[in-house]
């Protein structure tokens, strides 16, 4: 049984978003269109499901007339201890590109090592690992 699965209602980018998250952590990524789904009310063209499943999870669609297009404040998503130290720097970097690091990846005074940025669709990412591996960075 799979925990919940963050959906996020792009405004007229999920091609491209969820393009962007399979480039960087890999997974299955399937796309639907309205046309595919017999759905006449936007752009044919227009994602009305996707879904990455993988190492992350992630499920979205462009926002429809009804849904309101993604805005969160006070929300991280937390990549705490999902893979290995060097694998998660370079999600860190990826997710930074064209976006903003909030607080850059690095060891904590606390012993662990972590860092927060938001990414260019406006995800806001929490990484980090704890143990040894943040002492040899």
């Amino acid at each position: 049984m799979q925990g919940p699965k963050v959906y996020i209602h792009f405004p007229g980018t999920a091609r491209e978003a969820l393009g962007f998250y399979a480039g960087i952590f890999g997974g299955e990524l399937a796309l639907y269109t309205l046309e595919e789904f017999n759905r006449t009310d936007g752009d044919p063209q227009a994602i009305a499901h996707g879904e990455l499943n993988g190492v992350v999870c992630l499920a979205g669609s462009d926002a429809s007339a009804e849904d309101r297009p993604f805005c969160a404040e006070g929300m991280m998503l937390s990549l705490l201890g999902t893979a290995e130290p060097a694998v998660l720097h370079r999600w860190f970097d990826q997710l930074g590109a064209s976006g903003e690091v909030i607080d850059p990846l690095s060891v904590k005074p606390w012993g662990a090592s972590d860092g927060q940025v938001r990414d260019r669709y406006g995800l806001h990412w929490l990484i980090g690992y704890e143990g040894a591996e943040a002492a040899q960075e």
